[in-house]
């Protein structure tokens, strides 16, 4: 007994630390130190991820943009098998308050200067550089966090254009990766996807925050009829949410992959 007691004891003693690939891929549910290990042991890329914090019709939750892209970052970085991921930056431009104009017409809104967003994006950058990462992310769920993200990427890349560190803005992610086309094939009309708080965005949601989702709130909009809505997410499934979310995963990949490359042979 005392003997199968000590060797028990004896293999907790010896038991090596959980191996890094173990750990989360989330900067925040990570410690400084297990960061360092895993800047050391190669992985240099780090995904920093845009929402928003906007209405989404009566229907959706505040938060969409945040909850939708902090999941395909960190699946994104998973499949890349040598990136982390920042936290999510949920205050981005929305609009004017004094007149309100855009999304800060509706309740619940917070908006950035763009100028502003511009500085945490870039500082936020800075600081990751810092830290060791040699490809720097931008990913942005919602539309008008594009234009701050390429800019910002391009002004720092200019000016580390003569060490290894890069920026990349992907765009595709938002702007083409197929969800809309492919909704279409399942006979979707393009007026029933819609352009904000409609199909795609609805689906995703069901897909991985059900609660987020008001049901008895659905209703079918347009723009500017004060709904907040563009488009009818009454037609969103969760199938439909899993599909946009697998494109969406698989565009960001690809982009991210090639740029990681291309970025490093193009002359200066």
């Amino acid at each position: 007994m005392h003997r199968v007691v000590l060797i028990f004891f004896v293999g907790m003693l010896v038991s090596p630390r959980p191996a890094l690939a173990q750990r989360s891929v989330f900067l925040e549910e990570l410690t400084w130190t297990e960061v360092g290990d895993f800047v050391r042991a190669g992985k240099t890329t780090v995904i920093i991820p845009t929402g928003g914090t906007e209405q989404n019709g009566p229907h959706m939750v505040l938060g969409k943009h945040n909850v939708i892209v902090k999941f395909t970052a960190g699946e994104i970085a998973k499949q890349l098998g040598n990136a982390l991921v920042a936290p999510v930056i949920a205050y981005v431009p929305e609009g004017s308050i004094a007149p309100p104009s855009g999304h800060m017409r509706f309740p619940g809104t917070i908006t950035l200067p763009e100028e502003f967003f511009r500085k945490v994006l870039e500082f936020a950058a800075r600081s990751l550089q810092a830290h060791g990462f040699l490809d720097i992310v931008f990913i942005g769920d919602s539309g008008g966090n594009q234009s701050g993200q390429k800019a910002v990427a391009d002004a720092l890349n200019r000016e580390w254009s003569s060490t290894p560190v890069r920026v990349h803005h992907i765009e595709a992610y938002y702007n083409a990766n197929g969800t809309d086309e492919w909704l279409r094939q399942q006979g979707e009309s393009a007026d029933a996807i819609g352009s904000h708080a409609s199909i795609p965005d609805t689906s995703q949601l069901l897909a991985l925050y059900p609660e987020g989702v008001r049901r008895d709130k659905l209703a079918a909009g347009r723009a500017d009829d004060g709904s907040g809505v563009s488009g009818d997410p009454t037609r969103a499934t969760a199938a439909y949410g899993k599909k946009g979310l697998e494109l969406k995963i698989a565009t960001g990949v690809r982009e991210i992959r090639g740029l990681r490359e291309s970025s490093r042979n193009r002359a200066p």
